[in-house]
């Protein structure tokens, strides 16, 4: 996957800001100091979701806190950081968004603001290391020296560390606690597990449907046998996977990933569908294609000796409802919807599952997802200050 070497400027896409310690990891390599706005608590009505960040540099900046005056305010406090090298390089600022930025949405947000400079290249690589092997949770905590920072990936620490690591990223909220004399921890998660989606075909609804999912919380990687079908600047946010053999290469999908075929030829699809369903282990299947196309994959399915339940997991045609037009792009934004209501139906479930077991009594068993870690704390990292809920 590419990730772009330096903050995007006047003239550029707004673009959300994934993989964050390795984008500011870049960023540094140009800007030699930015800082990271994160959005770490939000009460009533807000723009944004608790989690989200972005990062600021000199002039540029990448990611959004929401938009309006309240990003505005953000990155001029940012870019005071930048320069006031003497200040400390982190804080907290709390925005009544009504009172005092005249927003109609009225509620109460508060962002930590963290500068980064060419010293915490050591740490952010260690961020990115633990972040790659598993569920982990950073904790920050600002006090009268600056900022301590280090990772947990192991349950039984804290209550809300556990619950941290035990939600899935599109839940995991991140807990901010207030303690003495202006010092704060912030708990957030710092891995990036989006849902997996893997894309055969590279015609004219896949590239429109790969322009949407781009910018969306998913992790795409997109395949197609022809080399010369790919654009020559594909988004940076994809993993291009080129193929002569596009029918062997769903072996190599991880379990739980969501498969779409929409290919240039029936006979690789119907290829590409078999062999999805065989492997049984994906959390969906969508087949691009009219309701007669549909009905001859399934018949032919039955006829190679798939049962009932596996071919009811074809779905085909795909995209939402009510949308009308055969445009490739308005196909790819009614496929794209759908690929987010599944995401989301999957964290519902979870979220049944969790309030059921929580019920019940039942608790995760500890265990650490980077392996052997001596309390997961990292070269660079400061000794733990004790988080406070």
């Amino acid at each position: 996957m590419r990730v772009p070497v330096a903050l995007p400027g006047a003239g550029k896409w707004l673009r959300p800001l994934r993989g964050w310690p390795d984008t500011v990891k870049r960023a540094l390599q140009r800007e030699g100091a930015v800082v990271r706005v994160v959005l770490a608590a939000a009460r009533g009505s807000v723009p944004r979701e608790s989690g989200v960040c972005m990062l600021v540099g000199s002039d540029g900046f990448e990611g959004s806190i929401g938009g309006g005056k309240l990003e505005w305010q953000a990155q001029v406090a940012a870019r005071q950081m930048l320069v006031d090298t003497g200040a400390a390089p982190a804080c907290l600022r709390r925005l009544v968004l009504g009172a005092d930025l005249g927003q109609c949405c009225g509620g109460v947000v508060e962002l930590w603001m963290e500068r980064y400079t060419c010293l915490d290249l050591g740490v952010l690589q260690s961020m990115s290391a633990v972040a790659r092997r598993g569920a982990a949770v950073l904790v920050s905590t600002i006090t009268s020296a600056g900022v301590e920072r280090r990772m947990v990936c192991h349950r039984g620490e804290s209550a809300e560390i556990d619950n941290l690591l035990h939600t899935p990223c599109g839940r995991a909220i991140p807990c901010l606690a207030h303690g003495a004399n202006d010092s704060a921890t912030l708990l957030e998660r710092l891995d990036d597990d989006l849902p997996e989606v893997w894309l055969f075909g590279a015609g004219h609804v896949g590239q429109a449907l790969v322009r949407v999912c781009a910018d969306l919380p998913l992790r795409l990687t997109w395949i197609d046998s022809r080399a010369e079908s790919f654009p020559a600047e594909p988004p940076v946010a994809v993993s291009i996977l080129r193929t002569l053999s596009p029918v062997q290469s769903v072996a190599t999908a991880p379990a739980g990933v969501s498969f779409l075929v929409l290919t240039h030829s029936h006979d690789l699809d119907y290829a590409l569908c078999r062999t999805i369903l065989e492997r049984d282990n994906f959390a969906w299947l969508g087949l691009i294609g009219s309701k007669s196309k549909a009905a001859r994959f399934r018949s032919r399915l039955a006829r190679d000796g798939l049962g009932r339940g596996s071919i009811a997991r074809l779905v085909c045609p795909i995209g939402i409802g009510g949308i009308r037009s055969k445009w490739p792009a308005a196909i790819a934004v009614g496929v794209a919807a759908q690929l987010l209501r599944e995401a989301s139906a999957d964290l519902e479930d979870f979220a049944e599952s969790a309030e059921s077991n929580a019920h019940h009594g039942a608790r995760p068993e500890a265990e650490c997802a980077a392996g052997g870690c001596s309390g997961c704390r990292q070269p660079g990292m400061g000794p733990a200050a004790p988080t406070r809920s």
